[in-house]
């Protein structure tokens, strides 16, 4: 039975360095195959997941010599920490390694939206030449919102002060005198902030507080020019609210990354059709080559020492 366990896709270097040490199961459909990982667990020291394996009570259970628990990310909603926590098991997620990666995501999606030119190849191979409908918008001049202002909120400021822009944020949780609002305008309300935005990325976990925070009234409080990007988490946003509204041209686009059911299925993605200026991408902002290989080392690491360590 193995040492290790991996459940979802890792970079081949680190899993490679795992194997080397340890007995290694690496399998990145094994999340697909949940009712296999039990089995796979009863002797097994470390588990390596990424967001689509449910780390339950009942999973840990199976686990009785699990000393730690690898995320291949940092959101944490898919393992249950009070029950890891209760049973000794240590959790450890690769906080900042995707950090670069999500905010150039961000900062891409602002340049295409408010250009709004770059879905045009069928038409321009096809014999058109739309110059006069795709007369876009530059970033530089405009206002970039950010709702949470922490790291990755801050690396995407960086990125979009270099293009020009203006930052504002709205994050509660910053206290007003934080140096970090040297650069930036902080708004004292969300619907400050939505009014002030050209565009508007989100930055925050998903909680009771921010499920939904981007609503109807939220997006109504928005300018009918703006653009919305979510690379955050699933369920900020009211998926529903957003298709209305951007059908409605209460909006001019939006970009998610993150859905609340993942993968995205069918059934959900229908209410996005016929949507304008509207990218949807499979949760992958924050996972590059590079990025990949940061997270991977992280995770590594975490496990060597912890097994290692504690031979």
């Amino acid at each position: 039975m193995p040492d290790i366990v991996i459940t979802e896709f890792m970079d081949a270097p680190s899993v490679a360095r795992l194997a080397e040490r340890f007995d290694t199961v690496y399998d990145p459909g094994l999340a697909e195959r949940a009712e296999r990982i039990p089995r796979l667990l009863a002797r097994a020291r470390a588990l390596v997941v990424r967001n689509r394996t449910s780390v339950t009570d009942e999973l840990l259970a199976e686990a009785p010599r699990l000393r730690i628990v690898g995320r291949l990310g940092v959101n944490l909603d898919n393992i249950d920490l009070a029950a890891a926590e209760a049973r000794g098991v240590t959790v450890v997620p690769a906080v900042g390694t995707g950090d670069d990666s999500v905010a150039e995501y961000v900062v891409a999606m602002v340049l295409h939206l408010l250009r709004g030119a770059f879905a045009a190849t069928g038409e321009v191979a096809g014999g058109a030449w739309p110059r006069t409908r795709l007369i876009g918008r530059e970033a530089s001049g405009k206002t970039l919102g950010l709702v949470g202002y922490g790291a990755v909120a801050r690396k995407t400021a960086a990125r979009a002060r270099a293009l020009g822009m203006t930052i504002a944020a709205f994050d509660p949780f910053v206290p007003a005198g934080d140096p970090a609002w040297g650069d930036a305008t902080r708004a004292e309300t969300l619907p400050a902030l939505l009014a002030a935005a050209d565009a508007v990325s989100l930055h925050v976990p998903l909680t009771e507080a921010t499920r939904h925070l981007v609503d109807a009234a939220a997006l109504s409080a928005m300018r009918p020019d703006a653009v919305l990007i979510n690379a955050a988490r699933g369920g900020v946003v009211d998926e529903a609210a957003l298709a209305g509204a951007l059908r409605a041209g209460a909006i001019a686009g939006a970009a998610l990354d993150v859905f609340e059911v993942e993968p995205l299925p069918r059934s959900a993605g229908a209410v996005f059709a016929d949507c304008p200026n509207l990218v949807l991408t499979p949760h992958i902002a924050g996972v590059t080559e590079e990025s990949n290989a940061r997270i991977g080392a992280m995770i590594a690491d975490a496990v060597i020492s912890s097994l290692e360590g504690n031979a």
